[in-house]
């Protein structure tokens, strides 16, 4: 096939940029309005992690098929796709009332979330083989960069009286300009049409040191949606921390994941991709625990900054072993990211209803352990290869 013009290239990578952007932005407005949405629905937290749930089973679905659809009908559909599903998502949360028609639509926004983790890391690459492991790190920037911005953006909104469901719509502008750059665009097209089916996919993405990876991307997804989702909360309820503080404390989270990221991004390729995971997640399990077992509050938020290149790099390191059917086995292993994002907040919430909230934010210390075990098991068994 021939190669993308430069020009094409550049667009195309300001197009995935961007929808990491809109991901990490759209993604991380819950954490900052659940105590709002709590508080005007009057419903504990058990439900609160009910509706969360809504959107990480939408995600893992989305992972899944995505990556048969690419594989068979390229990479502009599925982000297309990704776009509308997150435009009727966010539009029905931001107008529903009870918490089954929000978990409906946080599962709509999790199809198009879900479709965003697979499309644009695919694009970039399909576009930069050779240095996939810096451009993913960047693109994981705008992701922080989003995310930073969430909780920084719904505390300036609500500081002028506006409510939860309002910040929710302003998001619907920059979605519907993605999904017009993303239609006008060309998309990279697959060396060869996939013929690859549902029961093929255990032969093809479960072989060799694979599981080991999925294993380590839902641990470590759920620690990171786990944290970032009930930060806040557990900041104002446990730490008595006023509203701006706790997001103030959000935003800084995500903007040492983002520093973390734009910094490991030149980095990685030079330690090698499992050695810097191992050491990332190590810090990362020393900081959370200080944060959270000690009253210094503030190694919670630097927690960011050592998650930071963990999931980028392990996708580029995945990247790495396989060639054909890669968008396959990339859905899988962001499927396995999806049910991690599914299973952290649930778990911080299932144990804050029945041990406290202390507790149930304590469950993040142990994600993140397990996140450092099987990177380590995954480092032993690759031979300490440089580049894996």
């Amino acid at each position: 096939m021939p190669s993308p013009s430069k020009p094409n290239i550049i667009l195309l990578t300001a197009v995935c940029f961007f929808a990491f952007f809109l991901f990490g932005l759209t993604d991380n407005l819950k954490g900052p309005t659940l105590p709002l949405m709590l508080a005007e629905l009057n419903i504990d937290y058990g439900i609160g992690g009910n509706i969360f749930f809504g959107e990480y089973l939408g995600f893992l679905i989305a992972t899944l098929i995505t990556g048969i659809l690419a594989d068979r009908y390229g990479l502009k559909l599925v982000i297309v796709l990704a776009g509308f599903f997150l435009a009727i998502g966010v539009g029905g949360y931001s107008a529903f009332n009870t918490p089954t028609l929000l978990a409906a639509s946080l599962f709509i926004v999790g199809m198009g979330l879900g479709a965003f983790e697979l499309g644009p890391n695919a694009v970039i690459v399909s576009l930069y083989r050779e240095q996939k492991g810096l451009y993913l790190n960047l693109m994981s920037v705008m992701h922080g960069l989003g995310s930073m911005l969430a909780p920084l953006f719904a505390s300036l909104l609500f500081s002028i009286g506006i409510n939860w469901r309002a910040v929710y719509r302003w998001d619907l502008l920059p979605i519907l300009i993605l999904i017009l750059a993303a239609a006008l665009l060309r998309f990279p097209k697959s060396d060869e049409t996939s013929t690859l089916d549902f029961q093929s996919i255990p032969k093809v993405a479960f072989k060799n040191r694979l599981p080991l990876y999925y294993a380590s991307m839902l641990f470590y997804v759920a620690a990171e949606i786990g944290l970032a989702s009930w930060m806040v909360v557990y900041l104002q309820q446990e730490r008595a921390m006023s509203a701006a503080a706790s997001n103030n404390h959000l935003a800084l989270f995500f903007g040492l994941l983002m520093l973390g990221r734009f910094m490991g991004s030149f980095i990685v390729k030079r330690f090698g991709y499992l050695r810097s995971t191992l050491i990332a997640s190590l810090l990362a399990l020393v900081s959370v625990s200080i944060g959270i077992v000690t009253n210094f509050d503030i190694f919670i938020p630097l927690t960011g900054f050592f998650f930071s290149i963990i999931f980028p790099t392990l996708t580029a390191s995945v990247s790495d072993l396989e060639g054909k059917n890669i968008n396959t086995v990339l859905g899988v292993l962001f499927t396995f990211s999806g049910l991690g994002g599914m299973v952290g907040p649930w778990l911080v919430a299932w144990g804050s209803d029945r041990f406290g909230l202390q507790a149930g934010f304590s469950t993040v210390i142990l994600l993140t352990g397990l996140t450092l075990l099987f990177i380590f098991i995954l480092h032993q068994r690759s031979g300490h290869e440089p580049d894996s």
